[in-house]
Order: structure tokens, then sequence, then C-alpha cells
């Protein structure tokens, strides 16, 4: 006897896990039916356009203001953090086209929708950020090869703390939606901002050693922030890579797992996977049941599963739970550890 039972509760969040979940549970956010669980995609994709477009004004006038002092006082390091805050704010454009396609219902050939079109969202911003960090780079190597006199000290230092503001704003407010709604990609954009206020204030550093009679201090720092440019794309790289790589936390997978022994009428799980679709999780599971019980039953306990994880793994947006005789499923897991016992055999000889 074995079933499949998969209503996809819109439960994306644990109980108690933080404020927002907590104001969600008061505004009776625990409906299960198909409509609900969209509008609660479209309420997660409209908060994350919502963000998108505030990131985008707050860094769009950032860079502007600063764009007008590189051109009075000629900094490089002003201008290596202006081309870096452009392209931070043209970061928006792809992750806003995610969100739009993310809202889009599942069909005949898409039948899980297009929420991993995030995941190449997070892509197109990595490319950027190292594309930045390269032009940058360029700018202070040329200006230490061919210096040039920096004037204005002062609104050099000025537009750097403009810089600092700007990204840590946009920051705060990425990271903060990012990880409410589950976005890895928003969430590494809000990361790549925050390190982006601190290249700012290297551009203060530069103006400082100006006025201190070092010269070259500001094409050092300018290439400095180049670095860290750099370093910035290495670990978004590495976050979106797991994503795209279908890498979950692995503490979700045990509280999976514990839920699912913990329901009534379980005797045990097993072959749990997890992946994420966009910025909500699925999960696919085995629990085995006695051998004797009837199908009615065991479609309870399928559903009670299901709604017992949904509402304890965070982000959880759905749920496809087998069914399966408790003497099948220790045969299967014996099968699975002897065949892994050879394998761990056959590589030590």
């Amino acid at each position: 006897m074995s079933e499949h039972h998969g209503h996809g509760h819109s439960h994306g969040h644990g109980h108690g896990h933080g404020r927002w979940a907590r104001v969600r549970d008061v505004l009776g956010a625990h409906s299960h039916d198909s409509a609900d669980r969209v509008d609660d995609a479209l309420r997660t994709s409209s908060l994350g356009l919502r963000t998108v477009g505030w990131s985008f004004g707050v860094l769009a006038l950032t860079a502007a203001l600063q764009l007008v002092v590189v051109a009075v006082t000629g900094s490089v390091a002003l201008l290596g953090d202006t081309i870096h805050n452009i392209a931070d704010a043209l970061t928006a454009v792809p992750l806003a086209v995610a969100f739009l396609l993310g809202r889009r219902p599942a069909t005949s050939r898409y039948t899980y929708g297009l929420g991993r079109s995030e995941d190449l969202a997070g892509v197109i911003v990595v490319l950027v950020v190292a594309a930045s960090a390269a032009l940058a780079g360029y700018q202070a190597i040329h200006r230490l090869l061919h210096p040039q006199p920096i004037t204005h000290l002062w609104a050099v230092a000025l537009a750097g703390l403009v810089g600092f503001v700007g990204n840590e704003v946009v920051a705060r407010l990425r990271i903060r939606v990012g990880r409410r709604i589950g976005s890895a990609a928003l969430v590494a954009d809000g990361i790549h901002a925050r390190t982006d206020g601190f290249t700012s204030l290297a551009v203060v550093l530069g103006a400082a050693g100006v006025a201190l009679g070092l010269p070259l201090a500001d094409p050092v720092i300018g290439l400095l922030i180049s670095v860290m440019i750099l370093f910035v794309a290495k670990d978004a790289a590495r976050d979106v890579l797991h994503r795209l790589m279908d890498a979950v936390d692995p503490h979700s997978v045990a509280l999976a797992t514990r839920t699912a022994a913990d329901v009534p009428g379980v005797l045990g799980s097993g072959r749990l996977r997890m992946r994420w679709i966009g910025h909500r999780l699925h999960a696919e599971l085995a629990v085995a049941v006695r051998p004797d019980e009837s199908v009615e039953n065991a479609h309870r306990i399928a559903h009670r599963v299901e709604h017992a994880l949904v509402h304890a793994v965070p982000r959880l947006a759905s749920a496809t739970v087998h069914v399966e005789p408790a003497s099948r499923a220790a045969e299967a897991h014996d099968e699975l550890a002897h065949h892994g016992h050879d394998r761990g055999t056959h590589h030590g000889s």
C-alpha cells in the first residue's frame, strides 16, 4: 500500500520564528486553500519588487551625487566607488525581472513555475559585481601610472560619506526583506551593498591621505576598493552556487525529519529531499505506517505530516508525502545500508 499526498500549503514560516512570523499569526495567515497560496506568493514577490525599487532609487541618487563630485575633483577612488554604486543600482533590473517572473503561475512546460529565475538573477548580479571591480581596478592602475592632482578634498570626503549612508540604508532593507521572504539573491545583494558602504568610507581615507601630502593615496585606495569588490563577488558567487546546486540548511532537513517522525501514526521517515524554487522551499519524503493501515487512514496521516511540516519548517511551501508499509520501508532502508556498505568496502580496498 502506498499513497502520495502533496497539498502545497503556503506556510513559508515556522511558529515563533521572529516578529514578522508573530504578526502573520495574529493576522491569521494560516489558511490552507490554493487561493491563499497564490496570494502569499504574490505578497512576497510584491514585497521583493518594492524593495528592489526603493534600492534602485536610493543607489541611483547616491551615484548621481558622487558622479558630480568626481567630475569636479577627479578623484579616482571616488570614481571607483561611484562605478560600483551604479553597478549595484543596475542589479535591481534582473532582480525585478526575476520577481515578476516568479509571480507567474505554473504551466504544462514549467510545472514548478518560474521561481528559479531568482537564481539566474543572482548569477547576473555576481557578473555585474565582478565587472565593476575590473573597471574600478583599471581606473586605479591608470591613475597610478599617470598621476593627476585632486581638488576639493572636502567634497570627496563628503561624497564618500554619502556613499556609505546610501549603501547602508539599502543593505539593511535588502537583507531584512530577503531573509523575510527567503530570497538568496536579495540577501546576497544586501550584503554586497553593505560592503560597498565600507568601500565608500575608504574614499574618505584616500582624501585624508592626499590632504596629508600623499598624492598616491587616492589611486591606492581605489585599487584596494577593487580588491574588496572582488571579495564581495566571491562570497556572492558561493551563495548563488549553493542555491543553483539545490543546497539547503541541514538544520531544516533535520527539523523536517524530526517533525515527520513525531506525527501520530508514523513509525518512521526517510528519503527526505528539499530544494529551493525561488524563495520558497519544497520537500519530498516517505513515511512508514502500519502494514494493515487502511488507505483512508494513510491519507489522513500523510495530510497530518504535511500540515506539521509546513508549520514547523521556515519558508516551506509544500511537501509531497509518500506513505508505505513499515516492512517495506525497513527493507528499503536495509537494502540502502547494504549497498552503502558494499561501496565503502570497495573504496577501501
